[in-house]
């Protein structure tokens, strides 16, 4: 099975299968993170809401700190690097503690919980 660079009329048809198969798998990988993600925001909004109805502050550093050391870990397990997988923590982190604090400034100004 040899590949040409000129385009995909000279690649063999099982390679282009093959390449659909696994784009596909990919594709479907992609949608499940998505509804995944969204889940996880659902939640998180909910944290948001309690944390403000209570005065909690948006942030918990030590949390945070567990959940990196945890998703580091599942990731060596995974064999995923851990710096990837504590950069996309970092950054879910970071949006979910930016929603926290206009939920809790919302909160404080009056404003009603917005529908999650």
């Amino acid at each position: 099975m040899t590949t040409s660079s000129t385009g995909t009329g000279d690649v063999d048809p099982a390679v282009l299968n093959e390449l659909t198969r696994l784009r596909d798998s990919i594709d479907n990988i992609d949608a499940a993170v998505v509804h995944m993600l969204a889940e996880r925001f659902k939640a998180t909004q909910q944290v948001g809401h309690l944390k403000a109805a209570h005065r909690l502050p948006p942030a918990d550093p030590a949390r945070e700190a567990r959940q990196i050391a945890r998703l580091r870990a599942l990731a060596e397990d995974a064999k995923l690097d851990p710096a990837f997988a504590e950069k996309f923590l970092n950054f879910i982190i970071a949006e979910v503690i930016r929603h926290h604090e206009r939920i809790a400034e919302d909160s404080a100004n009056g404003k009603p919980a917005a529908a999650s």
